[in-house]
């Protein structure tokens, strides 16, 4: 699995995970594998949620150390 972009978005409370999400997609090409991190934990149903409304696919997502990570592609 080779993650094309890493975005840091530790420290920022929501919304601003997601919109580095978004951000993020933009750099990126169809099918092409992004790596979010957040420290908020509403990140977790916000990340997933918007997966599924902007059509992008939640591939992986694990907790450590109190850091979130998302490994998402691109629609």
């Amino acid at each position: 699995m080779e993650i094309k972009l890493k975005v840091d978005a530790s420290g920022l409370s929501c919304p601003l995970p997601i919109l580095k999400a978004t951000q993020g997609m933009k750099t990126i090409q169809a099918g092409e594998l992004m790596e979010l991190v957040a420290t908020d934990p509403g990140s977790v149903k916000d990340m997933a949620a918007w997966a599924s409304s902007t059509g992008n696919t939640l591939i992986e997502q694990d907790a450590a150390n109190g850091k979130f990570r998302f490994v998402l592609r691109h629609k």
